[in-house]
C-alpha cells in the first residue's frame, strides 16, 4: 500500500520494459512492513539532467536506482560518489544527504565480491583476471581493488578502455599490481567474464578454458541464461563459479545498507522476488 508517508525510490533508465527491480524490492518491502516503494521512471537521455535534480526536490524521494544508459552520466550531477563509483566510472544508485546533497555509489561490483566471499573464495590477497572492461567491469575491478586483491589483470578488446580503468585503478589504489592486455588466464586464482560473450547462441568462449585452472574461481557477469556455454566449460574442469545473478541479488542488500533500510541476505530475497 503506498500511502503519504511512503518514501519513494526511482528506477532510472530507458527504456523500462525489462526492469526486475521492482519485482525484488517490492516484495521485500512489503513482507517486512517497510514504508517505501520502487517506481520505474522512464527518462529519454536529453531529459535526464534536468529530471534528476528536479525529482531529488520532491518532498518524499529517498533515493533512486540508476540504470542503463544514465550510469555514466549520472557522475557528473552528484556533489559526492564513492570510491568504487570514481573507480568504475558510473554510479548506479543515489540518495539524498540529510544536508540535500546528492551522494552516489556503485555496487554492481560489491555484488560480484559479496557473492564471492559467500561461496568461501579468499579476495584479500588473491589474483584476479577480468575480462571486460566496460561498465560491469569496471565496477567489479573496483571492488576487487576495494576487497585488497594483489594483482589484477584486465583484458578488453578495446585497449583505450582498458588504459583508462588501469589509470583510474592506479590513482585511487597506488599500491596495487595491475597489468593490462592479456587474457590467459593461467596462474589466477579469480577470472571474470565481464563481456557480452556468452549471450547468443554461438558467441565464442570470453578466455582459453583449457589454460584455466581446476582450483580458480570463475565468476560471470551474463544474465540471460544461468549456465552460459563459458560457464559449462569451467564446471567441466572442476572449478567453483558464480553466476550472473548471484550478483545481482548479492549487491541488493548492500543498495538496502546505502538507503539506510533494514537489510536481509540474497537467498532470502530470491525466495519472496516476483520475477515469474
Amino acid at each position: 500500500m503506498i500511502t503519504g508517508t511512503t518514501k519513494l525510490i526511482a528506477h532510472l533508465g530507458y527504456p523500462t520494459e525489462s526492469f526486475k527491480a521492482p519485482l525484488i524490492y517490492n516484495p521485500y518491502f512489503e513482507k517486512n512492513g517497510i514504508d517505501a516503494v520502487v517506481v520505474p521512471m522512464g527518462c529519454r537521455p536529453e531529459d535526464y539532467p534536468a529530471f534528476l535534480k528536479l525529482l531529488f526536490r520532491l518532498s518524499n524521494i529517498h533515493g533512486a536506482l540508476i540504470t542503463m544508459p544514465h550510469k555514466i552520466s549520472t557522475m557528473a550531477l552528484l556533489d559526492e560518489t564513492s570510491t568504487n563509483a570514481k573507480v568504475a566510472g558510473s554510479c548506479n544508485a543515489v540518495r539524498l544527504g540529510s544536508d540535500g546533497r546528492l551522494i552516489g555509489d556503485m555496487f554492481d561490483g560489491e555484488g560480484f565480491v559479496r557473492g564471492v566471499l559467500r561461496k568461501g573464495k579468499k579476495v584479500e590477497g588473491a589474483h584476479a583476471l577480468i575480462a571486460g572492461a566496460g561498465g560491469v567491469g569496471s565496477a567489479i575491478a573496483a571492488s576487487l581493488a576495494q576487497a585488497g586483491v594483489e594483482h589484477l589483470a584486465i583484458f578488453d578488446a578495446n585497449q583505450m578502455t582498458a588504459t583508462a580503468l588501469l589509470d583510474r585503478l592506479r590513482k585511487y589504489y597506488p599500491q596495487l599490481e595491475v597489468t593490462v592486455g592479456s587474457a590467459d588466464p593461467e596462474g589466477f586464482d579469480i577470472v571474470v567474464n565481464a563481456t557480452p560473450l556468452g549471450m547468443r547462441r554461438g558467441d565464442p568462449l570470453p578466455i582459453d578454458i583449457d589454460r584455466i585452472s581446476p582450483s580458480t574461481f570463475v565468476g560471470e557477469v551474463v544474465l540471460t541464461r544461468e549456465i552460459t556455454p563459458f560457464l559449462e566449460a569451467v564446471r567441466a574442469r572442476g572449478c567453483a563459479f558464480q553466476v550472473g545473478t548471484d550478483m545481482l541479488f548479492e549487491q541488493i542488500p548492500a543498495y538496502l545498507e546505502f538507503f539506510e533500510f533494514p537489510t536481509t541476505t540474497a537467498d532470502n530475497l530470491r525466495a519472496i522476488a516476483k520475477l515469474g
